[in-house]
């Protein structure tokens, strides 16, 4: 299966099963940049629940603009309050400290552009996944696609749908329970070497 999907920050689960569960992944570069997506936005599982990380973005007068042309604003100093996040919501996982060294980095480098931020994310979990996934970039729009499975809609936080994906073992679970398709990082510091089975074990229904 050949799949067209975006990048966004740090994936959720959903976006992985599609890719892990293709033969070609093509990421979408030249779609309009859309509010209240996952294209800046992820969540992780904290001590009080779900909780959201933003990436804080520099707002256009264009009333348009390309995804590629969003730049960060990073005046604020949202890296470290979200490594902080996520060392305080993961810290005690079973697999964090194995994947540290790999995911921090994401953290010290500052990145101008969203989009270049985000595909240098997804370099960094592909690594940890030790996966060499056959990947391409679109070179125009299309707004109905041919030859290929459209996830672009899993990239709207506004309009998700649930997904019965199976559960395994979080850190807070004696809080709030299971809680699905968080960030790609809560399943690999949960499950580790796992992670990439779980994965490739479950579906999403078009």
């Amino acid at each position: 299966m050949n799949i067209i999907i975006h990048p966004t920050y740090l994936p959720n689960v959903a976006h992985f099963v599609a890719m892990t569960n293709s033969d070609e992944i093509i990421f979408e570069m030249d779609d309009n940049y859309q509010k209240q997506t996952y294209r800046n936005r992820t969540y992780i599982y904290g001590a009080n629940g779900k909780l959201q990380l933003s990436i804080p973005i520099i707002h256009s007068q264009k009333e348009r603009q390309k995804y590629r042309d969003i730049k960060i604003y990073n005046s604020e100093n949202w890296q470290s309050l979200h490594w902080k996040s996520l060392e305080t919501a993961y810290r005690t996982s079973p697999f964090f400290e194995f994947y540290e060294d790999d995911i921090q980095p994401l953290f010290t480098e500052k990145f101008d552009f969203l989009l270049d931020f985000n595909l240098k994310c997804l370099d960094a979990i592909f690594e940890c996944f030790q996966i060499n996934l056959n990947t391409s970039k679109s070179q125009v729009y299309e707004k109905e696609v041919v030859n290929k499975t459209d996830f672009r809609f899993l990239a709207n936080a506004r309009k998700e749908k649930p997904f019965n994906f199976d559960s395994y073992t979080q850190v807070f679970n004696n809080k709030q329970g299971f809680i699905s398709n968080l960030s790609i990082l809560d399943l690999l510091f949960n499950e580790g070497p796992n992670a990439l089975n779980y994965l490739e074990s479950q579906s999403i229904d078009l």
